[in-house]
């Protein structure tokens, strides 16, 4: 089935990783894992987990004011706490002071602000009794994960993915996800996931949800994590990045990432053909921080104004023809430069045919001066384009507008000997 076009239309998202762990501001199921904390102390978190502030229209509201287009919430993660009343397994959040399914709401208040659904599961739980019944590929030494050698239970793991099917039937029939985002499929093959039958069983219900490529052969794009990839993935592709250092709430990290930072992320992503889904660690009442909150707003407001060059945009021309990233628009007859540093003198583009009619800078008024130097028996020149005026420049990025006349031919040869 072919992408969905929301998806790589949409750009941003936002990843919210909300669960135990935010009680006492541990590791998301990593910490009990790596031992860190005690499997009993991380699961005894469970008491004070009250989302008493949780308020998911205020959510859904920073998130528009962020630019994004989705938001995708960590629904259980690979401690196996559900945040919604769920009839398979018991450690669910009915379990917890706040006692109430959290996943609805969420999808509503997503929906009423125009924005796409998308639910994180994974495929793995280490609190499950069942789930340590049989060995993966690779080699894990927890107990968490593989029974001990010479005493795998095929039964047993047989009821932990009707478990596991059991809760993808409930999030995929109550809250009708644009978007399945899968986790832990690390630590078993395809074929004991059973990743073909529950890609067809989720599809069945809804043929247009779209699936991360951690349902492997089944996904439908690549999500590498906190580094820009220096050469994209094929296809459609998100990178995953957290404001901070930490995905879940981590009182300890104030290491926040500029706006700048993250407006360069961005740009990068979208310039590469990427959505960039940015996480957010909101505290065991629901609160996002204003730390936060005040970096998503920022994004938002250097994404507004550059909506042109962001929005219905594909990736823009390779590296080597402009010193920085670039979108083109839909029509390919408008290219995007976009200048992290400002420009003083000029902006130079190698390698363009087309002729440009006009040069701007987005956001501002007035036409930018450019000409071409160098050019011989087909080899394009280099295009210099005029500095933009000191009231034209964004003080993290600004974006020059090159209106051509067709579609973008851009010269990728070795020049004339």
């Amino acid at each position: 089935m072919p992408m969905q076009p929301w998806f790589p239309d949409a750009k941003l998202g936002i990843f919210i990783h909300y669960g135990l762990y935010a009680v006492e501001g541990v590791a998301e199921s990593w910490s009990f894992y790596y031992g860190d904390i005690s499997r009993e102390a991380y699961l005894s978190q469970l008491n004070g987990f009250t989302a008493d502030g949780y308020d998911p229209a205020a959510w859904a509201e920073l998130f528009a004011q962020a630019g994004a287009r989705y938001a995708v919430l960590t629904t259980r993660h690979h401690d196996g706490f559900a945040l919604w009343d769920s009839a398979y397994g018991e450690l669910n959040v009915t379990a917890s002071p706040a006692g109430r399914d959290l996943v609805g709401p969420f999808a509503d208040a997503l929906r009423e602000r125009g924005l796409k659904v998308g639910l994180y599961y994974s495929h793995s739980d280490w609190n499950h009794p069942d789930y340590p019944s049989v060995r993966g590929p690779q080699a894990h030494p927890s107990p968490y994960v593989t029974p001990p050698e010479g005493q795998e239970d095929p039964a047993a793991w047989a009821r932990y993915l009707a478990y596991r099917d059991g809760q993808i039937d409930e999030l995929v029939e109550r809250y009708r996800p644009d978007l399945l985002w899968f986790d832990g499929e690390w630590e078993r093959s395809e074929e004991q996931w059973g990743i073909d039958g529950l890609a067809d069983r989720i599809l069945a219900v809804r043929p247009q949800t779209v699936l991360n490529g951690r349902m492997l052969s089944r996904g439908d794009y690549a999500t590498p994590e906190q580094g820009v990839p220096i050469m994209p993935p094929d296809g459609p592709w998100e990178l995953c990045l957290t404001i901070n250092d930490s995905w879940g709430f981590r009182p300890d990290d104030t290491n926040h990432k500029p706006v700048g930072h993250l407006v360069r992320y961005f740009a990068e992503t979208i310039g590469a053909g990427g959505n960039l889904l940015l996480d957010v660690g909101p505290t065991a009442d629901g609160r996002i921080l204003p730390e936060q909150a005040d970096r998503l707003k920022g994004l938002g407001a250097w994404i507004e104004r550059h909506a042109e060059a962001v929005y219905g945009t594909t990736a823009g021309m390779p590296a080597g023809h402009h010193h920085g990233p670039s979108t083109l628009s839909a029509d390919r007859r408008t290219l995007y430069l976009t200048c992290f540093d400002p420009p003083r003198d000029t902006v130079a583009v190698r390698g363009l045919r087309n002729a440009v009619l006009r040069a701007r800078v987005v956001g501002a008024d007035g036409e930018l001066g450019h000409a071409i130097t160098g050019e011989l028996d087909g080899v394009p020149g280099i295009l210099w384009i005029d500095a933009p005026p000191a009231g034209a420049i964004d003080p993290h990025a600004t974006v020059i507008a090159l209106e051509l006349d067709g579609e973008l031919d851009l010269y990728r040869g070795r020049g004339r000997d």
